[in-house]
């Protein structure tokens, strides 16, 4: 075979570094060797390479040993980052929504957006500023609408619309650490993915991860969990406590070192009776039974630590949990996982290697628990063949994305830290104003949607995207504002017709805006306070006329009124003169008379004259005929007049140009 063919994998671990070589004929992938080199000093700290020399090191004694044995010369290289290096974080927003328009994917995929970027945000000021990452993966916890948890956002209607989000994110030091160590023992990344992910490809069948599923790598210093549902891994955690624990506690209870009470702890599941010699050269032999409850407290401690953590970024039980790494062999380790997750303790299950589908394991040490991984970090390379990274362009910025699942263009969004507001195109700004005391809202024109392009092509956020793609957006354009009128508001508010003096008459609501009389064409503004009233009483008709009624009676369909009483539609008014020495003390030597003209008393008193006619009027109001403005509109009691019409005492005119 040649190198090309072969597949080479190493787990670049807290204690050791593991290297597997294999191939893939196209059904199976077969392993031809493996080696497992421990580091001499403490190169790593929970996942995370502290000393890239020290690292290098055991990483170049695993590739030559396995370059020796099999005659070949190795150049690439699958690797992973460590689950327990992964950083997560869940947070919520909300977004005020248009009440007429259904909430559709694309506003949900906003909500999603934001709260990735928002978690970022939170992640980088919790840790340092300074230090990039990678998002890794994220899963809706719950939708809200109306600040109310609802199972789907999708084609409802509300106020408010809200999304609650659990984000997972990879330092970029991670990524750059691994690379640098690849490098100084002469070799090239091929592919990089997560531990947590190499281990369900191999460990947990993609039909099961339909299920709400806890899979838990125990290693040495800490547990890392990954969390899968509805086919996806979502969300990673990681419990500070693992394996050395319960090796230190044999250590304390048995006066061992730390290398013979982590043989007893090894041996503690493959036999029945074993035997030790203390730091003080005394031999003992103890049933596996006697040590296990020797050291039960701690078993539990370490059980309670993990379903602790499964419950916090699950938010409820799972469906089963799978266990894996050197750790997971403890005794009673998964019935006490099962009993603090409330779970059938048969849905708790460590998973050995011989287990995985379609790996061809010939040596019987990779079996166990602890090669999961690293087998799964060379199936995983196998099944991507493809870069772990892709580079695409947003709005013409190359950016690269972490190719740990399948990626789309709201990926690349996020990244590229573009604002999701300006993907949803707002309605105009509303008019908010009071009508006779009731608040009023009339909402701006809708707003047009972001234009998305990939390619060339329109698109959505949800859109596949692959190695060299060019994405570019148009921002959404906000609606126009709305605007208002007098004449808007008159739809529900009735004219009167009624009937003066054979005479029809609409009687138009009146309308104040913030106390000041208004035109149908004055606009309503923000804030405004708006009072439209009917005429209602017969003392609105006298105010609508502007009618000095002080001699005048009133009557509503013959039958004789008040001022106070209602007018209705359809009615037929009259007026009439009351008894002049009664009413009117102006002319009570019979020298002159008084009438109303538009509604205000005039006295026509002129030495020697005993009768006036409608043309005398002119000598005491500002209209004069000769100076031509239109059509004059002259009524005498509410009929037409001429010049030549005697008046009364009493008489009411109306002159005015039209």
């Amino acid at each position: 075979m040649i190198e090309h063919d072969l597949l080479f994998s190493m787990d670049i671990g807290t204690r050791t570094v593991v290297g597997i070589v294999g191939y893939h004929d196209g059904e199976t992938f077969k392993i031809l060797d493996f080696e497992v080199e421990e580091h001499k000093e403490r190169a790593m700290y929970d996942g995370q390479v502290h000393d890239i020399d020290l690292v290098a090191k055991a990483a170049q004694k695993v590739k030559e040993k396995l370059e020796k044995r099999l005659d070949i010369k190795l150049s690439r290289v699958s690797v992973a980052a460590a689950g327990r290096s992964l950083k997560t974080c869940k947070v919520f927003v909300e977004r005020e929504t248009d009440l007429l328009i259904e909430i559709d994917k694309e506003l949900i995929s906003s909500l999603e957006i934001e709260a990735i970027q928002q978690a970022q945000k939170e992640i980088e000021q919790q840790n340092d500023e300074d230090v990039s990452y990678y998002c890794a993966g994220y899963a809706v916890v719950n939708y809200f609408l109306n600040g109310n948890i609802i199972g789907n956002l999708e084609g409802h209607k509300g106020k408010k619309a809200g999304i609650e989000v659990l984000s997972t994110f990879l330092p970029k030091v991670v990524v750059d650490s691994l690379y640098s160590v690849v490098a100084r023992i002469g070799l090239e990344v091929s592919s990089l993915t997560l531990e947590p992910i190499a281990a369900m490809n191999v460990s947990i069948h993609s039909n099961l991860r339909l299920l709400n599923i806890a899979l838990v790598d125990i290693g040495a210093g800490t547990s890392d969990i990954a969390l899968t549902k509805a086919g996806t891994v979502f969300a990673f955690a990681m419990a500070p406590i693992a394996g050395d624990e319960i090796t230190e506690k044999l250590a304390e209870n048995f006066l061992l070192d730390f290398d013979a009470a982590e043989k007893v702890k090894i041996s503690l599941s493959k036999k029945s009776s074993i035997k030790f010699k203390d730091v003080m050269g005394l031999s003992y032999e103890k049933t596996s039974d006697e040590i296990v409850e020797s050291i039960k407290s701690v078993i539990q401690m370490l059980a309670k630590e993990i379903a602790d953590k499964i419950y916090e970024y699950n938010g409820k039980s799972p469906s089963a949990v799978f266990l894996i790494g050197g750790g997971s062999q403890v005794p009673l380790l998964p019935s006490y996982i099962a009993e603090y997750l409330q779970i059938p303790v048969e849905r708790v299950g460590v998973r050995k290697a011989d287990i995985i589908r379609d790996v061809e394991i010939k040596s019987k040490k990779l079996a166990g628990p602890e090669f999961i991984t690293p087998i799964g970090i060379a199936v995983t390379a196998y099944l991507n063949r493809q870069k772990d990274f892709l580079q695409v362009s947003v709005n013409d910025k190359v950016i690269k994305l972490f190719n740990s699942k399948t990626l789309t263009i709201a990926d690349a969004l996020i990244l590229v830290g573009y604002n999701p507001r300006n993907l949803i195109g707002r309605r105009g700004e509303a008019v908010t104003y009071k009508l006779n005391g009731i608040t009023e809202v009339v909402k701006g024109e809708p707003g047009e949607p972001a234009k998305i392009m990939l390619n060339g092509v329109l698109s959505g956020l949800d859109k596949t995207i692959l190695n060299g793609d060019k994405i570019t957006i148009d921002p959404a354009v906000e609606g126009k504002p709305t605007k208002v009128y007098v004449k808007d508001l008159l739809h529900s508010f009735q004219a009167k017709s009624v009937f003066v003096d054979d005479k029809r008459y609409e009687l138009e609501p009146s309308v104040t805006i913030n106390g000041t009389l208004a035109s149908l064409e004055s606009q309503v503004k923000d804030g405004d306070k708006v009072e439209i009233k009917e005429a209602a009483t017969l003392l609105d008709l006298i105010r609508y006329f502007d009618i000095a009624d002080s001699n005048l009676s009133f009557k509503i369909n013959g039958k004789p009124v008040g001022k106070e009483d209602t007018i209705s539609n359809g009615d037929i008014v009259t007026f009439e003169k009351q008894d002049e020495n009664e009413n009117h003390n102006e002319n009570p030597d019979n020298n002159g008379i008084a009438v109303y003209v538009n509604g205000k008393m005039l006295r026509l008193n002129e030495n020697g004259k005993s009768q006036y006619m409608f043309l005398d009027i002119f000598n005491y109001i500002d209209i004069n005929p000769r100076d031509v403005k239109g059509t004059i509109y002259m009524r005498l009691n509410g009929k037409s007049a001429n010049y030549t019409d005697l008046l009364k005492n009493g008489d009411t005119l109306e002159i005015q140009w039209q």
